[in-house]
């Protein structure tokens, strides 16, 4: 196992994602949200977009980070690192580890493919992946990780509870010797414990740590439920 892999064992990794409307959507930010997630500890980082995988490498040149470019196409679903040149342009920015969607949807370019251009830029991959049998076909193909990350977000799995972590496909995954990324709605470091007990290799936590506006959501929600329950 690559150095770069085993320094993520057990540990976090804060994805640091401003939403796109967000005010907190700006290079600076992203880089200062970096920074502090790794001086408080976390075990690596996952940025979105070239430039920004780009400028946190420059800032912090021993961060273990996971770059993805997404993009919203016409006539595919597939989301995340899509094109090989997306490939490109994050080994060239000075990702670590390359994540793309892994799932079985119709798509631009095909995962063995996306695999193959990740290690033949030197990078380690990941795929982002829905379901069991998904993780399965990247893990065979030779993935270093596979994640959680789309489990939710796939037609296939749209009957998924979107308020906890999919703790049953991360069991299913390490049961069978593969490397989990456990991601996606991990809100709480409870929530985060009970997917490393699940058999997580490492955890990513996103919206939790570094979108605000999510965060605010919830608190504010839960107030208002209380009030409308009192009221009634």
């Amino acid at each position: 196992m690559k150095q770069e892999v085993q320094q993520l064992a057990g540990g976090l990794v804060v994805s640091c994602q401003p939403l796109p409307e967000s005010p907190m959507n700006r290079p600076d930010i992203v880089v200062a949200m970096a920074a502090a997630a790794m001086q408080a500890g976390a075990a690596g980082l996952r940025i979105e977009g070239a430039e920004h995988v780009r400028l946190v490498r420059q800032a912090l040149p021993d961060a273990c980070i996971t770059g993805i470019i997404k993009r919203d196409l016409t006539d595919s679903d597939v989301r995340i690192t899509p094109f090989l040149e997306d490939v490109k342009s994050l080994a060239s920015a000075g990702a670590t580890i390359i994540a793309f969607d892994g799932t079985a949807r119709g798509r631009p370019v095909s995962v063995q493919h996306l695999f193959q251009a990740v290690k033949q830029a030197g990078c380690l991959a990941m795929a982002d992946c829905a379901t069991l049998a998904d993780g399965i076909l990247a893990w065979d193909i030779g993935c270093d990780l596979v994640g959680t990350t789309l489990s939710g977000y796939t037609a296939e799995t749209a009957d998924q509870d979107m308020s906890a972590p999919d703790t049953l496909l991360i069991s299913q995954l390490a049961q069978r010797g593969i490397r989990v990324m456990a991601e996606g709605r991990i809100r709480t470091p409870a929530d985060a414990q009970r997917a490393l007990t699940a058999g997580a290799f490492s955890v990513t936590v996103g919206s939790a740590i570094t979108r605000i506006e999510h965060v605010t959501a919830w608190f504010g929600d839960a107030l208002r439920e209380l009030q409308t329950a009192e009221g009634g």
